[in-house]
């Protein structure tokens, strides 16, 4: 009995975790032939090179120490939806199903921002951005160990617009 109920609770937590990690890739997929998205998607092996450069200057070292702990980096993206603040609603309607835990929101008259993290024993696993508003709509999902200290460094490395979000809240 005690097997079988073992068993049942790690089905159970399987799925869950396997839910989790679906929301960017159903949006992935739901607008992979869609002309009016951007989907981008960046892998291990791409960090992996970054780490391969020599680093030149202490901000760089660092930025290298970060980005060598990630796994991967998707973005769905639109700038001119009629809809993007309905599907922007929708996102972080799927983002709370799957069980992300909320971090942060900013809003403004424009757009509206959300931050979302899925945790395991402390350890920040995937960061999820949720930006919606006027005709601009974007759901980034960075997996990997997160170390929101960095984030924002490895945002103006990248160029990814509003993650430098995350580096105001440890000024704060």
């Amino acid at each position: 009995m005690k097997k079988s109920i073992l068993i049942i609770t790690f089905a159970f937590l399987a799925v869950g975790v396997f839910a989790q990690g679906n929301v960017i890739t159903s949006y992935f997929n739901q607008y992979a032939d869609n002309d009016n998205f951007t989907k981008v998607s960046v892998s291990s092996k791409m960090f992996s090179m970054f780490t391969e450069m020599e680093a030149g200057s202490e901000s760089e070292k660092e930025f290298m120490t970060a980005v060598s702990k990630l796994k991967g980096l998707k973005i769905v993206m639109a700038d001119s939806l009629p809809d993007a603040l309905q599907l922007y609603k929708k996102a972080i309607a799927d983002v709370g199903k799957a069980g992300y835990d909320e971090l942060m929101t900013v809003s403004d008259p424009d757009q509206s921002m959300l931050f979302s993290i899925k945790e395991n024993k402390g350890i920040i696993e995937e960061l999820i951005m949720v930006v919606g508003g006027g005709n601009k709509f974007v759901l980034l999902s960075l997996y990997g160990e997160i170390d929101l200290k960095n984030i924002s460094k490895i945002a103006q490395q990248m160029k990814v617009e509003g993650l430098e979000n995350l580096g105001r809240m440890h000024h704060e």
